[in-house]
């Protein structure tokens, strides 16, 4: 069998990368669920002059309700998928580990394609700066075409996250064949990535299940999240012994 060409001291690094990430990712959404709770984080920008005000008002609390805190995330992906491809690169089910490394990365790619988080920040300060009606009509349209785009739960998002959860259950299932990891991960990764699809689906395109919806991400984020604390202390444990 063919053996990665990366040497075993970089593996383990790669390893330690990919678990420190998997953690890194879980306090993300710890942070996101957190941030919901505070003032204003649960609220919802109906128009573009609503979202110009929240940046003016709260520029974190804007950039986070477009996506902030989920480009951090998908770096920490990043480095997770690259770490789980790695790990099963002795397996016969590598092919697959490297499909579902490129889906996410794709997703990744979408993401930060169509993420307008800071362009709507700068676009509301030139609102704020705005001098005659005619400029400030310029920017509401400009930042409407961004939130087309950009904004979460809406066609224009749904490709990433679509390929996000995709990958997601697909390493799972490599996962579940493999034996490199638990199976116990692997139907949290199953388990949790699909609940999360239904969700993202349906909180975009289904507008009346708003609250099974919710339900979905409410159950589903959790198991994701404990199925990254479970990634991370088997990639800890296999950089620690040097070998899957």
């Amino acid at each position: 069998m063919k053996h990665s060409s990366i040497t075993p001291i970089k593996l383990n690094l790669v390893y330690t990368i990919g678990g420190v990430a998997a953690i890194a990712a879980v306090l993300v959404g710890i942070a996101e669920i957190a941030i919901t709770y505070l003032p204003g984080g649960y609220t919802t920008q109906e128009s573009v002059l609503d979202w110009f005000n929240l940046y003016q008002q709260n520029p974190f609390m804007g950039l986070r309700n477009l996506g902030l805190l989920n480009i951090f995330f998908n770096i920490c992906a990043i480095m997770i998928y690259f770490a789980l491809n790695e790990v099963h690169k002795e397996t016969p089910y590598r092919p697959y580990a490297k499909f579902a490394m490129l889906i996410a990365l794709l997703g990744i790619g979408v993401f930060f394609a169509t993420n307008r988080a800071f362009a709507m920040l700068d676009l509301s300060n030139q609102y704020a700066a705005a001098s005659t009606e005619a400029q400030q009509s310029i920017l509401l349209s400009a930042g409407q075409a961004m939130l087309a785009v950009g904004q979460s739960h809406t066609p224009g998002t749904f490709l990433s996250f679509f390929l996000a959860e995709v990958a997601g259950i697909l390493i799972s299932l490599v996962m579940l064949r493999s034996g490199v990891f638990s199976k116990i991960t692997a139907y949290l990764g199953i388990l949790g990535f699909s609940m999360l699809l239904i969700f993202e689906y349906s909180s975009t395109f289904l507008s009346g299940l708003g609250t099974t919806a919710m339900i979905l991400a409410m159950i589903g984020g959790p198991l994701s999240m404990a199925f990254n604390i479970l990634v991370a202390v088997r990639l800890f444990r296999i950089a620690k012994k040097g070998k899957a």
